[in-house]
């Protein structure tokens, strides 16, 4: 029967929609402790060399992610528009089918439920996808700002080892003047 095949296809395909919203779940969650972490980085002004490093690192695995969800978020679209392609030819069929009118109008109304499920998902997903797109602007504003400290601090070192050597030749000038006297 066409229609049972194409309600389990509609099925199949609202599992593999829900296994991409639980993925997506898991990287949101991800990205999330990423942040965390940056936050904790900026606390650490002794370590800031290696803060750096691994900030970097970070917003890098953030533009991976976030590469992947807009992939996945555009793969989701594609899926819900062949769903709703699905649905419209399974009206079609609906308005030709007399005999089990009462059947078909069931079925329609759980897949008009299921389209707008989907719609709901990529709504959310593009919101999902907005606060990763915020989040990885965050990151990265933060990474500026590290870099920034890091090259101020690196700058007041570099002064003060100046301080130290022409304090240390002054002590060596001074033994030396000491030997000859």
């Amino acid at each position: 029967n066409r229609l049972a095949t194409e309600v389990s296809a509609l099925l199949r395909a609202s599992i593999r929609a829900d296994d991409q919203v639980k993925a997506k779940n898991n990287l949101e969650q991800e990205i999330s402790t990423n942040e965390e972490d940056i936050d904790e980085l900026e606390n650490h002004l002794k370590e800031a060399r290696f803060v750096l490093a691994e900030s970097e690192r970070k917003y890098e695995d953030i533009n991976r992610k976030y590469a992947n969800l807009d992939a996945e978020s555009q793969r989701a679209a594609q899926r819900a528009d062949d769903e709703d392609k699905k649905i419209l030819e399974l009206e079609e069929e609906l308005k030709v089918v007399g005999s089990n009118l009462q059947q078909l109008e069931v079925s329609e109304e759980k897949a008009l439920e299921r389209e707008e499920t989907y719609q709901k998902q990529i709504s959310e997903l593009m919101k999902r996808l907005k606060n990763a797109e915020t989040q990885a602007e965050n990151s990265e504003m933060n990474i500026q700002r590290l870099n920034i400290r890091i090259d101020r601090i690196e700058d007041e070192l570099i002064h003060e080892k100046l301080k130290i050597k022409a304090i240390s030749d002054d002590v060596d000038g001074t033994f030396k003047q000491m030997e000859y006297a």
